[in-house]
């Protein structure tokens, strides 16, 4: 008997775009771009390499554990985080377009360059290292970043800084875990990327990617439970009453992520130690929320507070946050107003 061997179907190649590609193809959409935006983004994706290298060696390399300092927050640094910080500060001030920087890390703000020559130039606010005490126990860890357009009126630094999170122009995290990935908006809908070790460059995996509208999944400290306000208690009565699952990896960029792909909704509310929030609302939750909004999702500050709307008035200043799947958040709020 003649026999037939059916070779398996090989799945169909696609289209190769790095991060750097992507880049300039949006470059491309704008005839007038001098390219100092695109030069910005490659520093970042430069850090995020760097920093990845250094994550992966941590404990070989003796980097774990706290720096002996803390930071302006009052938080105990972990040597990961001043070297991350250092590493952006690094790179971010080699780029000519880069006028000021301002970290979680640091008190103030650094001003790069002040002259006001009629070039547009752009400040960069980051987290250099989110959840760092994760390191320890080899869990996730990220860093979060977000631009603004530097007010060329003024060379204060808080004119510039001191936006609204509906001026941010990009803003993204990158997460460093079973692999390092970045998510990045534009401000037209949000993309990942992978980086690929083998070639050392961010590689496109998803475009316009999109929370699902709802997933029965929270994500919240819930340590924290008997100092949350009423509506929020009410609303893990209800969550736990209707089946949902608690989730919580202790990074925001870790629980994030995860809501980014599957949905759900991720809470930092009010507490007795933290009555204002403990995320700040610079470095981590108008990045976070500008991501989740481009991709579909809702980001509050409370009842009827779009975190993006909220006007700050110090570059440390915290917030209240609530944010994921649409039909999630509201569930949330519903418990809170009511």
């Amino acid at each position: 008997m003649n026999t037939v061997t059916v070779k398996p179907t090989q799945p169909a190649m696609r289209d190769i775009v790095t991060l750097q590609s992507h880049i300039l193809q949006q470059q491309a959409l704008h005839p007038d771009a001098s390219g100092t935006f695109t030069w910005i983004l490659s520093a970042l994706s430069i850090s995020a390499k760097m920093i990845a290298a250094q994550v992966r060696r941590a404990r070989l390399e003796d980097v774990l554990g706290n720096a002996g300092e803390q930071n302006v927050q009052g938080e105990q640094q972990q040597k990961l985080d001043v070297i991350a910080n250092e590493i952006l500060l690094r790179t971010l001030g080699a780029r000519e377009g880069v006028a000021i920087v301002a970290s979680e890390e640091n008190e103030e703000p650094v001003i790069l360059r002040e002259q006001n020559d009629g070039e547009t130039r752009y400040c960069v606010l980051f987290d250099p290292l989110d959840g760092s005490s994760n390191l320890d126990i080899c869990g996730s860890v990220g860093t979060i970043f977000s631009i603004l357009r530097k007010d060329r009126r003024s060379t204060k630094a808080e004119d510039s800084l001191l936006q609204p999170g509906t001026r941010q122009v990009a803003a993204g995290y990158v997460l460093y875990g079973s692999s390092t990935v970045m998510l990045l908006t534009l401000g037209h809908g949000v993309d990942m990327f992978v980086l690929d070790p083998s070639i050392g460059a961010f590689v496109r995996v998803a475009e316009g990617l999109k929370i699902p509208v709802k997933n029965k999944c929270y994500s919240l400290n819930e340590g924290n439970r008997l100092t949350l306000p009423e509506g929020y208690q009410k609303y893990l009565h209800w969550a736990q009453s209707n089946g949902y699952s608690s989730r919580y990896v202790g990074a925001m960029v870790g629980d994030v992520h995860r809501i980014m792909l599957q949905g759900g909704v991720f809470m930092y509310p009010p507490t007795q130690k933290a009555p204002k929030g403990k995320l700040r609302l610079m470095y981590e939750a108008n990045p976070m929320a500008f991501l989740v909004e481009q991709a579909g999702g809702k980001a509050l500050a409370g009842p009827d507070q779009r975190i993006l709307d909220v006007q700050p008035e110090g570059i440390h200043q915290r917030t209240c946050v609530v944010l994921g799947s649409s039909e999630e958040v509201d569930h949330v709020m519903a418990q809170v107003a009511g």
